[in-house]
Order: structure tokens, then C-alpha cells, then sequence
């Protein structure tokens, strides 16, 4: 089959994990200069927007779990780091079965014209079946999560663009509802972006028919080329087209053998009893698939110890590594870098300095052979 077509037009664009949950970006006991509070994230919002990211994703938990023990609701800190900031795009985490959509869009409609069209939301199925059991929210099978999200998604884009939105699922209905304030719309961007995230078959017929855009766990440029297949091609069939991000865990340092010290540490130092109680959560809720290629299905240990499998990018080296390593990605398909760090002030600004201009650079240079 032929590789997926490369943008190699567009920049590639990057975009930072939210501590917006204690306990860093790793799940180690190793030292991470790094905070969950709102003042550290204000901090970090405004450097990363001035050192090349155009999001952010604030992520979700409700409960204490795997080293997390204390978590800022995600459309909240979303809207207020928003509000920090200038340009950035902030990607609040949301479940369908603990928001009910229409309230969510109302919420979304007005945050998004709050800050000039700068909210987005990224639509989490589940994996962690306590945070619905322990709520009181029925956990439905794999399958059926991932026929609520689609439906949750369809509601969403329905109500958001529509003057008399109806719609009609197993889960969901909408009838004759006109939202005011409407979110933002331009030629480019005709409501928020909806992003999703996967592996399964489940998810990746999800993303193609219903996604903005779709994220993907850390990978192989091969394996991540083989989703951005699947979904395009679905996307394809559907009259669309998806945008493709990857989850990464950046360790740029000046030497090579500095940066493999790190990871090293990272992993010795693991705190194995909250990463094999997380990785026999996920690989439960992966095992329900009916075939079997649910996140997480082949992950070890040591990429357990980051939560999205951020290891297997390989984005651990000097800068000329690691912007190389982007540019393979950026080949297979991959229009943005969702990145995770250790020490979140000094890294992202290190990436903005030394690795992004090198990434800017080996762009220049494609676009100039291919014409």
C-alpha cells in the first residue's frame, strides 16, 4: 500500500500536554520541576505560545489514580489559560456519559467567543471504568462507548452550526434548538476543532467519519502511517478529510547521551505499583475490542511509565535528532506533535530555542525539493 501523502506544505505544528494533574507528565519517582497549579500553568502557557505551540490539551481526571492525585477540571483551567494567553488554541478533554453535549456546547460556544475562537475539545471515550462506576454513570462496552462518542461529536458540530439543530441517535436527541452565542466561525474553522484519539477499529472508523482531527498514541513512523491510513481512507469514503496528531515525550538535551541519561533515570526510577495498576486498567479496557487493537495492547512496561506511550516516538536526543525525527512523522502524515516533558518551564523553553528553528529549517529544505 502506498504511504500516506505527506503535508509537507504546512508547517508542522506542536502542541503541549497540560499539567493540569499532579504528578507530572511520567508516572516515576524521579525529580520533575513541574506543578499542576493554575499560577505554574499560566506561567507555562505564556512561554509556550511564545516558543512555537499553537495548543494545548488539558487533560482529564476526576479521581485520584496513578499517581494523580489532585486534577483541575479540564474545561475550566482550558477557558481560564485561554484567557492568559494571546494566540493559543487550548483543547479541553471531555467525556460523553459525564457531560451531558448540549450543556458542554453552550459551555464551549461561550469560552469560544470569549477568546476569539480559541477553544477546542478533545472527545475521550474511556478507559478508566471507576471514574463513571464511582460517579454512578453506567460503563458501557467498548463498542458502545465509541457509538456514544460518534453520536456525542454529531450533536455537537449539529447544535453548534445549525439554526434549528435536530438530531436523533440511541443516545442523543436534539430537537428544533437554536444556540446563542454560535461559537466563532470562519471560512477555516466553521465551529471548534473536534479532536479524538484511538487505536482500535472502533476509533479509527470513529475518526474518519466524524473527527477533525485524531490522536494517536506514541509510535513508529511506520506504525503511525499504518493509522493515518486506515482513517484517511475512511475519511475518503465519507466525502472528508482528518487532520493527524502523535503523542510524543520530548527529552532534548545538548548531547545524545545526556538525553538517554534521562529517559534512563525516568524509567529506573519508575513508580512501578501506579504503572502496572494503570497499565492493567488500560490493557482491560483495550482487551474489550472485539479484535483485540485497543491502545496500550502491546505496550510495555517501560512505556507505561508515560501515560500515552510517549517513549516509542523516539524524540530523545540532541536537537538535530529529534527535529529529524519530527520530519519523519510529519512524512507518514502527522500534521502535529502533541508533546509531554519533564521539567515543563525549562523544556519548552530549550525546544523553542534550539529545536524548533532546526524542525523550521529541514522544512525550508523539503519544501525546496519538491517544489
Amino acid at each position: 500500500m502506498n504511504a500516506p501523502i505527506a503535508p509537507v506544505h504546512e508547517p508542522l505544528r506542536f502542541a503541549y500536554w497540560v499539567p493540569n494533574v499532579s504528578g507530572g507528565l511520567v508516572v516515576s519517582k524521579i525529580e520533575q520541576r513541574t506543578d499542576w497549579s493554575y499560577d505554574y500553568n499560566k506561567q507555562l502557557a505564556v512561554l509556550a505560545e511564545n516558543n512555537g505551540f499553537e495548543y494545548a490539551l488539558s487533560q482529564v481526571r476526576y479521581i485520584a489514580s496513578y499517581g494523580a492525585a489532585y486534577q483541575h477540571e479540564s474545561t475550566s483551567i482550558s477557558l481560564a489559560l485561554a484567557l492568559a494567553t494571546e494566540r493559543l488554541k487550548v483543547i479541553a478533554a471531555v467525556h460523553p456519559g459525564l457531560w451531558q453535549p448540549g450543556v458542554l456546547a453552550k459551555l464551549v460556544a461561550s469560552a469560544d467567543v470569549m477568546t476569539g475562537g480559541r477553544l477546542a475539545v478533545n472527545v475521550v471515550s474511556g478507559w478508566f471504568k471507576d471514574e463513571f462506576t464511582k460517579l454512578g454513570e453506567p460503563w458501557l462496552e467498548h463498542g458502545e462507548r465509541y457509538r456514544r462518542s460518534e453520536e456525542f461529536i454529531r450533536y455537537l458540530r449539529e447544535i453548534w452550526t445549525s439554526e434549528h439543530a435536530e438530531y436523533s441517535g440511541d443516545f442523543y436527541r436534539l430537537h428544533d434548538f437554536d444556540l446563542r452565542p454560535k461559537p466563532v466561525a470562519t471560512p477555516t474553522r466553521p465551529h471548534p476543532e473536534i479532536f479524538m484519539g484511538g487505536n482500535s477499529t472502533d476509533a479509527r472508523g470513529m475518526g474518519g467519519r466524524v473527527a477533525d482531527w485524531y490522536f494517536m498514541n506514541g509510535n513508529t513512523p511506520d506504525g503511525i502511517a499504518d493509522q493515518v491510513r486506515d482513517v484517511s481512507e475512511i475519511a475518503r469514503v465519507h466525502g472528508r478529510s482528518v487532520n493527524f496528531g502523535v503523542n510524543g515525550f520530548v527529552v532534548a538535551r545538548d548531547t545524545e547521551a545526556e538525553a538517554r541519561d534521562v529517559l534512563r533515570e525516568i524509567i529506573d526510577k519508575a513508580d512501578r505499583e501506579a504503572v502496572e495498576g494503570f497499565g492493567s486498567a488500560v490493557k482491560q479496557a483495550g482487551q474489550a475490542t472485539g479484535d483485540k487493537k485497543g491502545m496500550w495492547q502491546d505496550s510495555e512496561f517501560s512505556d507505561l511509565v508515560q501515560y500515552n506511550d510517549g517513549f516509542r516516538t523516539g524524540l530523545v536526543g540532541t536537537p538535530e535528532q529529534i527535529a529529524e525525527r519530527m520530519l519523519e512523522y510529519k512524512k507518514r502524515g502527522v500534521h502535529l506533535i502533541l508533546c509531554g516533558f519533564l521539567h515543563y518551564l525549562e523544556d519548552v523553553e530549550y525546544f523553542g530555542r534550539h529545536v524548533l528553528p532546526i524542525v523550521r529549517e529541514l522544512e525550508a529544505a523539503e519544501l525546496e525539493r519538491v517544489g
